[in-house]
């Protein structure tokens, strides 16, 4: 077994297939790095994807302290995820204004990987997977996401079975519909913050969250500023409205009571 066939570079490396062309027929030069930037986006996320589902399992069994490790590494895919925008930022306007025809209706907005994030993690909306009927594996793999508890409900529900007062309408619900903040989670979170001893991995759990959500918000914030920053406020590929839609998703939160419950403590 050489590298290069462990890592099936021949099929990698063979992936990048630029579409543009310039006066000479020949691709332009900045294609490769657009479509570079995505592959790798798109490979980092099924490496969180991967990982999640494992959190999740271990949740579900309640092997709460298993998933440390997992999601210190989802934290730090995540940092992979916004680091890069830099390289992409490098792309001018009119660089990418020479290239854009040739993406068609390609747009973000059509990852499923991206979507299986959000529903992962708890930002479930069923109208999404109508961008997918195209592609029955991946609108299959996304509404039995859609249907099965997020990583945060699994949490509820281990909770739940410690003896911890979470609202009955957390730990049995239909996972299908958008998930609602709760006031009576926040004593729930409270508790565990008031005694993180006797609570420690429930503890240490609540903060992993915590830096997940906070990577996921730099990371759409640094998408909505390398947006803006390439195109401006122009309508987004694929009929997006661009940054007005990436600024609207900075208001989504996967896991509000561990924020609603900062303002608890210590009053």
């Amino acid at each position: 077994m050489s590298y290069g066939g462990y890592l099936r570079l021949d099929r990698l490396l063979d992936a990048q297939e630029p579409r543009s062309r310039g006066p000479d027929g020949a691709p332009l030069h900045d294609e490769l790095l657009f479509i570079v930037q995505h592959q790798v986006s798109e490979l980092w996320m099924k490496l969180a994807i991967h990982e999640i589902r494992a959190a999740i399992l271990r949740v579900r069994a309640d092997r709460l302290s298993e998933c440390f490790k997992i999601l210190a590494r989802v934290k730090l895919v995540q940092r992979q995820l916004f680091e890069q925008w830099a390289v992409l930022e490098t792309l001018t306007p009119s660089e990418y204004a020479a290239i854009r025809p040739a993406l068609g209706t390609s747009s973000g907005f059509q990852s499923h990987q991206y979507r299986a994030l959000e529903f992962l993690l708890g930002n479930k909306q069923a109208e999404m997977l109508d961008v997918f009927r195209h592609d029955p594996p991946a609108h299959d793999e996304l509404e039995a996401l859609l249907r099965a508890p997020s990583l945060y409900d699994e949490f509820l529900r281990h909770l739940a079975r410690r003896g911890l007062p979470v609202p009955p309408d957390r730990v049995e619900r239909d996972w299908s519909q958008p998930y609602q903040r709760h006031p009576g989670l926040v004593p729930v979170f409270r508790a565990i913050y008031a005694d993180p001893r006797h609570w420690w991995d429930a503890y240490d759990m609540c903060e992993k969250l915590v830096d997940i959500e906070e990577s996921f918000q730099l990371w759409r914030f640094r998408h909505l500023k390398t947006v803006e920053r390439i195109i401006g406020h122009k309508p987004g590929t694929g009929g997006s409205s661009g940054v007005a839609f990436l600024r609207r998703a900075l208001d989504i939160a996967f896991f509000p009571e561990l924020i609603d419950v900062r303002g608890e403590i210590g009053t």
